[in-house]
């Protein structure tokens, strides 16, 4: 397997292309925080990703880039920043959530942190931030406090709109992920047995994501083994000590992480004999989601897309039991902004990757997800997560 990485000469031209948006906006100061429901914020400009702490980046419009680590990762962040002529700094906000405190020598806290750049940038009247959904009250208040007077903005909407289109550094690094997590559903589903537990096939996966090579499970997606009636309702769960019985659903659904980047599955299984109206909807579920994939085509508004899964599950009878019908950017974050909706009418570009899904809920014998990941070429979109496409119409089809 190929294990490509991103180069630091690209870092420093996603900084480069991000301050062309904030010359744009009129944006003096960009300030980016992650953590682990975000973790790609910090890492898409340098690099780095911290073990059990959150970061931050201080982009400035012209001059150094402070790359911002709690204690603990400070030395793993010496060896992972990766974007040049940056600095780093040590900084307590970003710790560890213990709130245990390191006697480290040279560390700041953010408000002498902004007064330092605001010595360097005397000039700046328009401040940005990256994170709205995560950005720590402790830390807006220093800013707002140094920055007195100066406007402060969301600046999520540029981020995301920065990552939707993926070079070609990013592209062999998703294909890595998405062979890998090919790989892994292969290697696994055999190996599934009647009375194993949810949590005994999450340590399946894991297990062998590693062995292929994955730095981790998908920080927001980590393995869920729904099964049964009951458990398998649930889109987003934790696993449970529940064994798998024969003729049941069971809704299997992973994602590896590699170089920061993510790929995913999410794929039905039933042991033993299948019931048949259990094979009609999974049947009719895979046959939407290849019909609308095929029209996932470079400069086609994403509606046509999303309305022809739902027509088609009208056409069958299931819309019912259709909550959405999902289709979305996937990259650092499994399930990326900005997003696809009817009413946004977003285009579909070269070089996008994109996930879509068929969710089916509220059966009376349960619910279930297939997901595959796609990238949008010069002549459509292609499969890139394999696993389904063999597998669904083997183990369902009569």
């Amino acid at each position: 397997m190929n294990y490509p990485t991103i180069e630091a000469k690209e870092y420093a031209q996603r900084v480069e292309a991000i301050r062309l948006k904030m010359a744009e906006n009129g944006v003096d100061l960009l300030v980016g925080f992650s953590n682990l429901l975000e973790i790609g914020i910090v890492r898409y400009y340098c690099g780095f990703a911290p073990v059990n702490e959150s970061s931050a980046i201080v982009i400035p419009a012209d001059g150094q880039v402070v790359v911002c680590s709690g204690q603990a990762s400070y030395d793993y962040c010496l060896v992972q920043n990766k974007l040049p002529n940056s600095r780093i700094a040590i900084l307590p906000e970003i710790g560890e959530v213990s709130g245990f405190e390191y006697d480290t020598e040279g560390q700041l806290d953010f408000e002498e942190l902004f007064a330092q750049v605001k010595a360097e940038h005397s000039n700046v009247k328009k401040v940005g931030f990256i994170g709205r959904l995560i950005f720590p009250s402790i830390i807006m208040k220093k800013l707002q406090s140094v920055f007195a007077g100066a406007e402060i903005v969301d600046f999520d909407d540029v981020h995301y709109e920065q990552r939707i289109i993926k070079s070609s550094a990013e592209i062999e690094c998703l294909k890595t992920n998405w062979a890998m997590v090919s790989e892994m559903f292969k290697n696994v589903v055999p190996k599934i047995e009647v009375g194993m537990t949810e949590r005994h096939i999450e340590g399946m996966f894991e297990a062998e994501m590693m062995r292929l090579g994955a730095e981790s499970s998908v920080q927001s997606f980590a393995p869920m083994v729904a099964t049964g009636p009951k458990n398998s309702y649930i889109s987003m769960c934790r696993n449970t000590l529940r064994k798998i019985q024969e003729s049941e659903i069971i809704n299997l659904a992973a994602g590896v992480s590699y170089e920061g980047y993510n790929g995913i599955i999410c794929s039905p299984l039933v042991l033993g004999a299948i019931p048949q109206k259990i094979k009609d909807a999974v049947m009719c579920a895979y046959d939407a989601l290849n019909y609308a994939s095929a029209k996932m085509n470079a400069g086609t508004p994403c509606d046509i897309v999303l309305n022809a899964y739902t027509e088609y599950l009208t056409k069958y009878g299931y819309i019912a039991y259709c909550p959405y019908g999902s289709l979305h950017s996937t990259g650092m974050l499994e399930c990326e902004a900005p997003t696809f909706t009817v009413g946004n009418k977003r285009v579909i570009q070269e070089n996008m990757a994109i996930c879509i899904d068929a969710y089916f809920k509220g059966m009376e014998w349960g619910s279930f997800r297939i997901e595959d990941c796609y990238l949008i070429g010069k002549d459509g979109a292609k499969r890139m997560t394999t696993y389904n496409d063999e597998a669904v119409p083997r183990i369902f089809k009569n």
